[in-house]
C-alpha cells in the first residue's frame, strides 16, 4: 500500500495522548513517514506559494514540498531527461497546450486517494486510532462547476487504464490561475492623439492605429500604432492570430483534435472564415494598406512598447512586472482585447497546470496537494502574491475590484484555447510561417491549408 498523507489538523508527533494501537500497520507507518514532494515549475517562485505550503504542512506535518524553478529555455529538455533517468519530480507544471505531448509521462487524477484519518474509539478509555480511508477526488462535474470553461476543455481528456475497457474522461491537471491576451496601451501616445480610451472593437482599433502611426517620407515607421501584422517580432503572434480567427467564427479543431481552421466555411462559401482573419491581421504589415503600422524591421513588440515607440501591445498579465522592470516610468494601462462588433466574444486563454508524474512514488499525496493548492480557500494567497488572474469562478468578482487584474479577470469566462497536436513548437512554427508567407503571397487559402496540414502532422 502506498504511503499516505494525514488529513486532519493534528501534529501527531508532538500532541500527547495519541497512540497507534488499534490502527492498521500501514496507517501507523504513515503517521511517522517523512515524505518530500518535488515540484518543478517555470514561472513564479517558492515565495508566492509559501503560504499554501505552510498551510498544507499544518495539516500534513509529515509532508514537505520542495519547489524548484527552472528557466523556460531549459525546462522541457531537463524535464524529459529527468523522466528518462527516473529522477523526475512528483509534481510538474506544464503549459495547457502541452498536456497531449506529456500524456505518456503524467498520471491523471485518480477517482480517489488513500488518506489517513484519526478515529476516536473506546467507551471508558478513549483512544485515537489512525485509519486509512479512500477519499473521493474532484469529479469532472465539479471541475466544470468550479473552474472557468477553458480549464475543463483542456484538462479533461480520455484515459484508458485497461485496454479491454472503454476510455473514460479524467482530469489531467489543475491550474492556480488562467491568463488571457489583453491590450496594453501607452496613455501618453493616446492622449497626444486625442484618443480618450482604447478601442473596444477591431473597427475602432483600425481607426485608432491610423491616427497613431507616424511614417516619414522615406517610408520609415517613426511611431507605430500597434505591434501587429508580422510573425517573429510580435509577442505571441500565433495566439493573437488564433483568437482573431475564433472571433471570426473559425472552428480551429474538431472534437477528435484534427486542425480544421482551413476548411470551407459552413453555408456553402468556399472560403474559410480564417481567411478574413489572416487578411485582417497581415494588413497591419502591408505598406499599401491604410492601417500599415508595423513590419519585420521593427524591434520586438515588447521592446517597442517598453521603449514608447508603439502605442498598442498585445500581452498577458505576466508582462506587467516585466514592463515595470524594463521601464518603470512608462505611462501605460491595460484594456480588454478588442472584439468584432456584434460578434461572439472570444478571448485567448494561456495558463499552466500542475499535474503528477507517472513515476512519482507518492501520487496520492501529490494529487492531494494539487487539489489543496487549487482550492478557493488556499489559492487566494498565491493570486494576491503573484498578481495573477483566477481560474475559479467564485473568485472572479473579487478580482474585478483590482485595477491591474480587472482586464484579465473579466475575460476568463470567455477564454478559449485549441488543441495544436503533440508538438506545440512545430504547430506554432507552422502558423508563424503562414503569417510571413502571407505578406508576399496572394493565395492565402493555400497557405492556410499548408499550415493546417503541418499542425495535423504533429497529432
Amino acid at each position: 500500500m502506498k504511503r499516505v498523507a494525514v488529513l486532519l489538523l493534528l501534529v501527531l508527533l508532538v500532541l500527547p495522548g495519541i497512540g497507534c494501537r488499534g490502527g492498521s500497520k500501514d496507517a501507523q507507518e504513515a503517521l511517522t513517514a517523512r515524505i518530500t514532494l518535488d515540484w518543478w515549475a517555470v514561472f513564479d517562485d517558492g515565495r508566492t506559494y509559501a503560504k499554501i505550503i505552510e498551510n498544507y504542512r499544518a495539516v500534513h506535518p509529515n509532508i514537505s514540498v520542495n519547489f524548484r524553478r527552472l528557466r523556460l529555455d531549459e525546462y522541457k529538455e531537463e524535464l524529459l531527461r529527468a523522466f528518462a533517468e527516473d529522477r523526475g519530480p512528483d509534481i510538474v507544471s506544464i503549459h495547457n497546450t502541452w498536456i497531449p505531448e506529456y500524456e505518456t509521462l503524467i498520471e491523471p487524477m485518480p477517482k480517489s486517494v488513500q488518506l489517513v484519518f484519526i478515529e476516536e474509539r473506546g467507551t471508558l478509555k478513549k483512544e485515537q486510532v489512525p485509519i486509512v480511508r479512500e477519499v473521493p477526488t474532484l469529479s469532472v462535474r465539479a471541475l466544470r462547476e468550479e473552474f472557468v470553461d477553458v480549464v475543463s476543455e483542456d484538462v479533461v481528456r480520455p484515459y484508458q487504464a485497461d485496454p479491454s475497457s472503454p476510455p473514460e474522461n479524467r482530469i489531467w491537471g489543475l491550474p492556480t490561475s488562467v491568463d488571457s491576451l489583453a491590450l496594453y496601451y501607452n496613455k501618453d501616445l493616446l492622449n497626444n492623439a486625442s484618443i480618450p480610451e482604447p478601442a473596444k472593437t477591431w473597427r475602432e482599433f483600425q481607426n485608432q492605429v491610423k491616427d497613431l502611426t507616424r511614417i516619414d517620407g522615406q517610408g520609415n515607421i517613426l511611431q507605430s500604432g500597434a505591434a501587429i501584422g508580422t510573425a517573429r517580432n510580435v509577442e505571441r503572434a500565433a495566439d493573437l492570430l488564433s483568437v482573431i480567427m475564433m472571433q471570426n467564427g473559425t472552428q480551429m479543431a474538431s472534437a477528435s483534435g484534427q486542425a480544421t481552421f482551413a476548411l470551407p466555411s459552413i453555408g456553402g462559401n468556399s472560403a474559410p472564415e480564417s481567411l478574413g482573419a489572416l487578411q485582417f491581421y497581415t494588413d497591419f504589415a502591408n505598406p499599401i494598406k491604410e492601417v500599415y503600422t508595423w513590419n519585420d524591421k521593427q524591434t520586438d513588440s515588447f521592446d517597442a512598447f517598453a521603449n514608447g515607440t508603439t502605442a498598442f501591445f498585445f500581452g498577458y498579465s505576466y508582462h506587467a512586472p516585466l514592463l515595470a522592470a524594463r521601464n518603470p516610468k512608462l505611462n501605460y494601462a491595460v484594456a480588454k482585447l478588442p472584439q468584432i462588433s456584434g460578434g461572439r466574444v472570444v478571448n485567448f486563454g494561456n495558463y499552466w497546470v500542475q499535474t503528477v508524474a507517472k513515476n512519482s512514488e507518492h501520487p496520492d499525496e501529490a494529487w492531494d496537494f494539487i487539489q489543496f493548492m487549487s482550492s478557493a480557500d488556499q489559492v487566494a494567497s498565491y493570486l494576491s502574491s503573484a498578481e495573477r488572474p483566477t481560474a475559479l469562478r467564485k473568485l472572479i468578482n473579487s478580482q474585478l475590484e483590482n485595477e491591474a487584474l480587472n482586464p484579465f479577470a473579466s475575460q476568463t469566462l470567455t477564454a478559449k484555447s485549441w488543441y495544436k497536436g503533440r508538438d506545440i513548437e512545430a504547430a506554432e512554427t507552422a502558423l508563424l510561417d503562414m503569417i510571413e508567407n502571407a505578406l508576399t503571397t496572394e493565395n492565402l487559402v493555400d497557405l492556410l491549408r499548408i499550415a493546417q496540414n503541418k499542425v495535423n502532422q504533429t497529432l
